[in-house]
């Protein structure tokens, strides 16, 4: 198989599961990093045996074909621009972009330029959502007409040295784990029509409670408690809650309602995870384990397989096909989200203005080709 080389520009915490599991899958060569920190650069590219480069430099580099985009959100749209005009086919974290204008003009580009482009999550292609994704198109559920999603807890500031972006527009639950909800949904039950919300924030300022910056305080300038109504083009309706504001509670992450029966699915943050399944009888049961890749515990006692879209897209460049963490995907996620924030902002539906074909079914033999 032909590898692409990578490039990583950004070299914060999130690099390292990027750096980690790049390596795991055949189309991906590791080549390059890159960060304004050239010191965070150097000490990044020591710890994985790769070269250290300014943004300029790594944006030159002849032997780096994908840049990978692992800065703050509020600079992706700006970063990955600039990977696309050096003429290099670009990967962000999520969310892609701010804005529905900056995806598009990204699309723009991309497609004038020839190159490909993808954003995170790609944990909807884990084994545990891929096997969600199984039993609908079988129609063991009957078609979805209903659901519920909650992504609860009390945020980053316990845990994260440097929790500020998280609490600034950008950020907040809706555009930071907003994504792999969302995501997983519209893969799950297709384009998004029209949202509601209503979206508060509790507290004015956080604590940070780890690192150097222990106990200094945090602004909040976005909201962090999110009560969203979904309307999908096929007519299910589903509930989003999405808090930041919250110190425990008892709901499930995600659960979908068909004509016939009920799914009941692990947290789309991650890969791996049990599969529901309740019917007419009302009797819940564990759909039984599927001989999925990506649904192997390979990180402690999770499944963790993070580069698996980025892998995805390679194999795609070389094979002349759609990737499934694509462009279309991307921006119809951000038209949802930023559509949920400005519903919350005016108190009514928006309407979307984007759509998307669900991507492409990731089966367990597709996902082993993938792997070195």
């Amino acid at each position: 198989m032909t590898q692409l080389g990578v490039g990583i520009i950004g070299c914060g915490n999130i690099s390292t599961t990027y750096l980690t599991f790049a390596p795991i899958f055949k189309s991906l060569r590791l080549v390059a990093v890159a960060d304004i920190n050239m010191d965070a650069a150097r000490a990044r590219a020591a710890e994985y045996g790769l070269r250290a480069e300014s943004v300029t430099d790594l944006l030159k580099s002849p032997d780096v074909d994908v840049v990978v985009n692992l800065t703050i959100p509020a600079v992706h749209f700006a970063v990955t621009k600039l990977i696309l005009e050096a003429g290099k086919h670009a990967y962000s974290e999520k969310p892609l972009v701010l804005t529905l204008a900056e995806g598009e003009e990204l699309r723009n580009l991309a497609a004038a330029k020839g190159l490909a482009i993808g954003s995170a999550p790609d944990t909807f292609l884990g084994g545990a959502h891929q096997q969600a994704r199984a039993a609908i198109d079988a129609g063991d559920v009957g078609q979805i007409i209903g659901g519920t999603c909650h992504v609860m807890g009390h945020g980053m500031e316990a845990w994260h040295p440097n929790p500020d972006f998280f609490f600034q527009p950008g950020a907040g639950p809706v555009l930071d784990i907003g994504p792999y909800y969302i995501t997983n949904l519209i893969q799950l039950i297709g384009p998004v029509k029209s949202v509601a919300a209503l979206a508060t924030a509790t507290f004015a300022e956080r604590t940070i409670g780890n690192g150097a910056r222990l106990g200094q305080k945090v602004p909040v300038d976005t909201p962090t408690n999110i009560h969203a109504l979904l309307e999908f083009a096929n007519g299910a309706t589903v509930t989003l809650g999405a808090s930041w504001d919250v110190w425990a509670h008892r709901h499930a992450n995600m659960e979908l309602y068909g004509e016939t029966g009920s799914l009941f699915i692990p947290d789309p943050n991650f890969f791996g995870g049990t599969v529901e399944i309740g019917g007419q009888d009302k009797a819940i049961t564990a759909l039984p384990a599927w001989d999925h890749p990506f649904r192997i515990p390979n990180q402690d006692d999770r499944a963790n397989y993070r580069c698996a879209g980025l892998a995805d897209m390679a194999t795609a460049v070389t094979e002349g096909r759609a990737h499934r963490c694509n462009i279309d995907l991307a921006v119809h996620a951000v038209d949802v989200m930023t559509g949920i924030l400005r519903a919350g902002e005016e108190r009514r539906f928006i309407d979307m203005t984007t759509t998307c074909d669900r991507p492409a079914a990731l089966s367990p033999d597709q996902a082993r080709a993938l792997l070195v």
